[in-house]
C-alpha cells in the first residue's frame, strides 16, 4: 500500500512512478470512503507506472462516517459552504503538485467525480490534461461557474445504468454538454449499480497514455 504523505492541505497517498513521471494521476474517492479506496485503481489505470499516482482524502468528516468532499444538498446541488471549502483545499493541493496541472489527469468516483468536474472545468482554474468522471454529475452551485470555452480537456465518463444513488441520466447530460462544447468524450454505460466497471478500467488504461494526454493539453 502507498505511503502517507502529510501536507497542510490534504492527507493523501502517493504511488511513485517507475522512473521520471510523464505526468500525474489524481483520483478523488466517493462519499464516506478515504484515500485508500481508489488507490488500487492507480495500478489498474497505469500498470506501467508512467505516472505519479495520488489519492487525496476528503477534508470533511460527516455522518455516517468516513471522509467527504461536501455535505449533501441534493442532485446536482452540493451544499455551497462545504463544496467551496473543499474546492479551495483541493485547488491549493493540485497547484502545489510537483508537476503543472497540464500534465495531470484528474479523476474521481461519485462525489469525487463531482469535484473532478468542478476543479477541471471551473472558471479561473488551469486546465488539467484530462478528466475521468465515474458515476457523478456536473454540479450546480450558486457562485460557481463552469468554463467550457475551447479547448476543453478530453473527458472519460462511466456510469452504471442501474445506479440508484446518482442516476445515469446525469452522466448522459454531462456527455451532451461537454460534446456541445467541443470536448473529446469517451462515454460508457454498464449494467451495474453505483459502482465502477472493471472492464471500463481496462479501456481507460489504453485511453490514459501520457503521450495522448500531453498532445491534448491546451497551451
Amino acid at each position: 500500500m502507498g505511503e502517507f504523505v502529510s501536507t497542510t492541505e490534504l492527507r493523501h497517498l502517493e504511488r511513485p512512478a517507475a522512473g521520471a513521471p510523464a505526468g500525474a494521476l489524481v483520483l478523488l474517492h466517493g462519499r464516506g470512503a478515504d484515500e485508500y479506496d481508489l488507490y488500487p485503481l492507480l495500478d489498474s489505470l497505469d500498470p506501467e507506472r508512467r505516472l505519479l499516482g495520488i489519492t487525496p482524502r476528503g477534508p470533511l468528516s460527516l455522518p455516517p462516517g468516513g471522509a467527504h468532499w461536501y455535505r449533501l444538498g441534493g442532485i446536482p446541488t452540493p451544499d455551497p459552504e462545504t463544496f467551496f471549502s473543499s474546492f479551495e483545499a483541493v485547488a491549493a493541493f493540485l497547484d502545489a503538485l510537483p508537476l503543472p496541472l497540464g500534465q495531470v489527469v484528474l479523476g474521481g468516483f461519485s462525489q469525487g467525480a463531482v469535484m473532478t468536474y468542478a476543479l477541471g472545468l471551473g472558471r479561473g482554474r488551469p486546465r488539467p490534461a484530462g478528466l475521468i468522471a465515474l458515476s457523478g454529475f456536473i454540479p450546480t452551485v450558486e457562485g460557481f461557474e463552469l468554463d467550457l470555452s475551447p479547448p476543453v480537456p478530453p473527458v472519460a465518463i462511466g456510469h452504471g445504468t442501474y445506479d440508484p444513488v446518482i442516476s445515469v441520466e446525469w452522466s448522459r447530460r454531462a456527455k451532451q454538454q461537454l460534446e456541445q462544447a467541443g470536448a473529446d468524450v469517451l462515454y460508457r454505460e454498464y449494467p451495474l449499480p453505483h459502482a465502477i466497471d472493471p472492464g471500463y478500467l481496462s479501456e481507460l488504461s489504453s485511453w490514459l497514455t501520457p503521450s495522448r494526454m500531453r498532445a491534448s493539453t491546451p497551451e
